[in-house]
């Protein structure tokens, strides 16, 4: 599948996004979407500064100090994050599972928690730095710059929010009383 990361949040968004046709499948409390990004972000942004080492000028905002102001609050809480991104991850592996993944997410859910977060900090950032394509270094580059002045809890819980409402594949993120969010027919749901 080809896709093209606009962001490191917009990569970190596709790993949390919601499938209206299946509305009986387990949810992802917003809460911990939330969670997910900002513990993703430091890997994402790390990523992008690999795989975009020859398109970024040395004045880019990743390439600065600015740039590494913004990602160090969401470095100082990956740790905290943890408990909310794991259980995130067990509703992905989950629902990946149920789509017929070859046994990956079973084998994957099968490990135990101390065993996975390395698991998932060794392949995430490679994974994404794979998904970067050099024509969209300097868009990334850009997106970060105008995210930057947001708290990594807001942008965090934005892109939870823009996830619930867009309804873009799965696991689906709940809404507050836990039950799973349906997009009605119409122009968000296409």
């Amino acid at each position: 599948m080809k896709r093209t990361l606009l962001s490191p949040t917009l990569a970190v968004a596709a790993l949390a996004s919601a499938q209206a046709a299946q509305a009986q499948q387990a949810c992802v409390a917003p809460e911990d979407a939330a969670d997910a990004v900002i513990y993703a972000m430091p890997m994402a942004y790390d990523a992008t500064l690999k795989a975009c080492d020859k398109e970024l000028s040395a004045d880019s905002f990743l390439q600065s100090a600015d740039g590494e102001n913004f990602i160090e609050p969401y470095r100082g809480q990956q740790d905290e994050r943890w408990d909310g991104t794991f259980r995130f991850l067990k509703v992905f592996i989950s629902a990946q599972a149920e789509d017929g993944d070859d046994g990956i997410g079973e084998m994957i859910s099968a490990m135990p928690e101390e065993s996975l977060r390395p698991f998932v900090d060794g392949i995430m950032g490679q994974l994404l730095a794979d998904q970067i394509k050099p024509d969209t270094c300097n868009k990334i580059d850009r997106g970060v710059e105008l995210m930057s002045p947001l708290p990594a809890e807001n942008l965090s819980g934005l892109v939870a929010f823009i996830v619930e409402l867009v309804d873009l594949d799965n696991p689906p993120v709940c809404r507050a009383d836990g039950t799973v969010t349906v997009i009605p027919e119409g122009p968000l749901s296409e």
